[in-house]
């Protein structure tokens, strides 16, 4: 049997990040949302060429969620055969746009089509594996509270699209998190408050997001570590984009597009600044029927 699921990557359209908890997570408020750009996930069983689960995917190499998907799915009483999963990536590999945190959500959707899971199984196994898992079990628009992990949908937004611009180099989530204490670029908590109160505000209106909410409080940290990153936002913003921003810890910069003929927009910039940065990219939202387990 082969079953086949899209995993779709996430744009954070805002990031207001407060200070590490106990168990040294960031507080954070974030609009999390998926988009048209995914990597795609194949499970396979019956096949006799394994006694137990496999991953595979070529050029990624070090630790996959996948796995840590296939082995807390085990210990949890998933009883399906032994599985291979092959991903093919297509998200930017430590770009700050979730591709393992998406990668793993696709395997929780294919595995409990195999064999359902225990109730509220996929849900606590996604939290445990990383505050990103969570927000991605079923694509769409979410607000994402606590470390993220905590989501909560949201209206319809707006129509708009994005340019991408994935960076030749990497960014580590945690050095990035470090970066941003050492800079002191985090908020109180109370102004984490008050920011979650306008973003709900916002959203009720089904209007563009003002500037005011567009924004990332890991961008200064991602600019420190990899002052490029500046090259790729002045492009975006050459490119006609009406907001340029680094998505998540980076280092991918986005532009983002309002408007009916956003998708247009994104796609031209897009091949505009290919020569530039060869893996730029259009992309628009998706929502939970994206990336659903199709039998291959």
């Amino acid at each position: 049997m082969r079953l086949r699921a899209l995993a779709p990557a996430k744009v954070n359209l805002c990031l207001f990040v407060g200070g590490p908890r106990g168990d040294q997570r960031h507080e954070l408020v974030t609009l999390l949302e998926s988009i048209s750009l995914a990597d795609e996930l194949e499970l396979s069983t019956g096949s006799g060429e394994t006694a137990e689960d496999e991953v595979s995917c070529p050029g990624v190499g070090g630790p996959n969620l996948v796995s840590s998907v296939l082995a807390g799915l085990r210990e949890r009483g998933w009883r399906a055969p032994p599985v291979k999963v092959d991903v093919l990536k297509r998200i930017p590999v430590a770009g700050g746009m979730g591709g393992g945190s998406a990668d793993a959500a696709a395997a929780l959707r294919l595995a409990a089509e195999l064999d359902p899971l225990p109730a509220d199984a996929a849900g606590e196994l996604a939290a445990s594996l990383g505050a990103d898992v969570p927000s991605q079990l079923s694509p769409g628009a979410v607000i994402g509270t606590g470390a993220g992990e905590i989501v909560e949908g949201t209206a319809p937004l707006a129509p708009h699209a994005f340019l991408i611009l994935p960076q030749r180099f990497g960014l580590s989530t945690a050095d990035v998190y470090a970066e941003a204490d050492r800079i002191d670029s985090t908020r109180a908590r109370e102004e984490l408050v008050r920011r979650r109160a306008a973003l709900s505000r916002a959203l009720a209106g089904g209007e563009p997001l003002p500037a005011a909410l567009l924004v990332n409080d890991l961008e200064p940290a991602a600019f420190s570590l990899r002052p490029e990153i500046g090259e790729a936002l002045e492009a975006a913003r050459e490119a006609g984009c009406d907001h340029a921003m680094v998505c998540g810890s980076g280092p991918t910069v986005i532009g983002l597009y309002w408007g009916e003929d956003a998708e247009r927009r994104a796609a031209q910039a897009s091949h505009t600044l290919r020569p530039r940065f060869p893996k730029a990219a259009g992309a628009v939202p998706v929502t939970a029927g994206f990336g659903l387990p199709l039998v291959a």
